[in-house]
């Protein structure tokens, strides 16, 4: 998996191309993210006993790991990552265009 929770992205497809946003959470069986205040979708729901009221509620739907690329502040846009093996045997991500650590 090359995205993780908190790491900013950058849709590269869809109906929100071009916009970006923090992970909010990964689905690793189904290679698919939830971006936080993307790809907004409206849900019925019916009041019940738990939820008082019924009515139309906005929520993020999931996005395609395809669909979205690593977002690198120094460079100002989206971007390809690698991972680099550091000295103390920890693997660590980095943008190929500009050479910055994602993981500090």
């Amino acid at each position: 998996m090359r995205l993780k929770k908190d790491d900013k992205v950058m849709v590269i497809g869809g109906k929100d191309k071009g916009k970006s946003g923090k992970i909010k959470k990964v689905i690793q069986s189904k290679d698919r993210v939830v971006v936080e205040k993307l790809n907004m979708v409206k849900r019925h729901t019916k009041p019940g006993m738990d939820q008082t009221q019924g009515g139309i509620i906005e929520k993020e739907a999931s996005i395609h790991l395809s669909n979205v690329m690593l977002y690198c502040e120094k460079c100002a846009k989206a971007v390809r990552n690698g991972v680099r093996k550091m000295s103390d045997n920890s693997n660590v991500r980095y943008c190929k265009q500009c050479e910055e650590l994602f993981d500090k």
